[in-house]
């Protein structure tokens, strides 16, 4: 996915929330999808969050993030559907049986794990690193070195990703060919080139550790910085409906 985890410039209602209340109603939303199993539900959501993907024009970004979930909850619906035998008998297995519940189990888990992945995503697209980890200073009272500690871990995961890119791309050039083969063979021949996105990676860190220490980082406190970040009757209810969501999904669990 080009781009990931990158800000997309944008007026939408997303893009003018409250950083706090970006993070808190992916996290709401996030949970809701785990604290239920009802299929409807799961399938509201989903269409939920493709609805904000639209409303942000990011469908692009959404539909590549889709793609690697489903990879990735696959693998975990195949292991559901061996090792947890539920409802009526569907196929024989030696060491037990999938049955309907074991199918509907699967779905629930790919279901679930594609509605909550996107609100999270979506928060950091439509959200400035240095808006969100000020805003936790700001509005939460985090201190300043946690809140730009955890900006930057999620900043740099596209920069690596850019740089394994241009690693691989270099070793391309030169006759390795990484789209042959079966993916043991492709895992053999990427990890010589974990040493030099390592090396990459130290230096990055510790110019940005200088960069850091050169800006007056240690001196740094709430009053330090200028924008302020005020909650709005539109950010209020927006987290009202993230709770509203959770009540739902955990009332399901009583019907």
């Amino acid at each position: 996915m080009d781009g990931f985890l990158e800000y997309v410039p944008g007026d939408s209602l997303l893009h003018r929330l409250n950083p706090v209340t970006k993070i808190a109603f992916a996290m709401l939303f996030a949970i809701a999808c785990f604290c239920t199993s009802d299929l409807a539900f799961l399938c509201l959501m989903l269409v939920f969050g493709i609805a904000m993907a639209a409303s942000c024009s990011m469908l692009r970004q959404t539909a590549g993030l889709m793609k690697a979930v489903f990879a990735f909850s696959l693998v975990l619906a195949v292991l559901l559907l061996l090792t947890t035998p539920k409802g009526d008998l569907l196929i024989d297995l030696p060491w037990g049986y999938v049955g309907t519940g074991s199918v509907l189990a699967a779905i629930a888990t790919v279901m679930r794990l594609e509605a909550a992945a996107i609100p999270l995503f979506l928060t950091f697209y439509v959200t400035k690193m240095t808006d969100l980890s000020n805003s936790f200073v700001k509005v939460l009272h985090v201190p300043y070195r946690y809140a730009f500690t955890f900006a930057s871990t999620v900043h740099f995961i596209p920069v690596f990703m850019n740089d394994m890119k241009g690693i691989m791309e270099a070793q391309t050039a030169r006759g390795i060919e990484f789209d042959r083969g079966g993916i043991v063979k492709k895992i053999r021949l990427m990890m010589p080139l974990c040493v030099p996105l390592l090396v990459s990676s130290v230096r990055k860190t510790n110019s940005s550790a200088i960069a850091a220490e050169v800006r007056g980082f240690a001196l740094r406190t709430r009053e330090s910085g200028y924008k302020n970040y005020p909650m709005t009757r539109t950010d209020w209810g927006v987290l009202v409906l993230g709770v509203a969501i959770l009540a739902i999904a955990i009332s399901l669990n009583f019907l």
